[in-house]
């Protein structure tokens, strides 16, 4: 089981919007996938299609000791599945949920203590025959959750948009990742950066590509992700890019496949 955190300290770069292509991937691949929405805004969980229960959520489990596997009591399948079994009559399909919720702003703070990093960590065990990937959407900022996040991963993807500020903070990203390895007794495998909204044709935009490359060489993922209104739209319906029509929607949609395909490999 591939755990991934989808992270960045900047605001509005769309990462939830990355965590929903990739899981539109994983879908259309047949991955059994759990989506972990610890964003308080809980977009992802709006964007997969689910309306938070009072009653199962994220922050219900994180406030809480729990038990190895918890989070499986919180989880809701996505109408995505359902959707991919009436129109194209596929079986065996997975997509779940452990919804967003803003209970989870209780660890919106920057100080942490060690009890808390463990509890993802703790919830997620033993889920291993359930999924094959989980995909963590993380707040815009490094407090508590993001942490969480982190140390429950293998991998942390950071996202950034071409231009000059979302390349400082995909800087702050990575040396946060840096410094919260030395700091705690958790290690992230690998990390890596995805460009996400990139104007094809901008010259602006295919500066800070390359300067993002000269900055982080391998760890830049490719390819980098355009910025089309399809994107937008099929958000706005909670509807799977892969199944959005369209030859813009099947670029973004091939190019999440080839992120997702290079994800699951295995770390060197």
């Amino acid at each position: 089981m591939q755990i991934v955190s989808i992270s960045s300290l900047k605001g509005g770069v769309g990462k939830s919007s990355v965590t929903l292509g990739l899981a539109s991937a994983a879908l259309q691949r047949g991955v059994k996938t759990l989506v972990v929405d610890l964003d308080p805004h809980a977009d992802a969980t709006t964007g997969l299609g689910v309306t938070a229960d009072p009653e199962h959520h994220v922050g219900k489990i994180l406030g809480r000791r729990g038990k190895p596997g918890s989070l499986s009591t919180v989880t809701v399948g996505s109408p995505w599945v359902e959707n991919e079994r009436t129109e194209h009559g596929r079986m065996g399909l997975r997509l779940d949920v452990a919804p967003g919720s803003s209970a989870s702003s209780m660890f919106d703070r920057a100080q942490y203590k060690r009890s808390d990093l463990v509890k993802l960590d703790r919830a997620v065990d033993g889920l291993e025959s359930d999924y094959d990937l989980v995909i963590i959407d993380c707040p815009p900022n490094l407090n508590t959750l993001t942490r969480i996040a982190w140390a429950a991963s293998e991998k942390v993807l950071s996202v950034a948009e071409p231009s000059l500020f979302s390349v400082a903070g995909t800087q702050r990203t990575m040396t946060a990742i840096a410094q919260f390895e030395r700091d705690t007794a958790w290690a992230v495998n690998s990390a890596g950066v995805i460009v996400n909204k990139v104007h094809p044709g901008s010259r602006e935009h295919q500066h800070r590509v390359e300067e993002l490359e000269e900055l982080f060489g391998d760890l830049l993922v490719a390819p980098v992700l355009p910025d089309y209104r399809v994107w937008q739209r099929a958000q706005g319906a909670a509807w799977p890019i892969h199944r959005w029509p369209g030859v813009d929607a099947a670029e973004i949609a091939q190019r999440y496949t080839q992120i997702l395909d290079g994800l699951l490999q295995p770390s060197s």
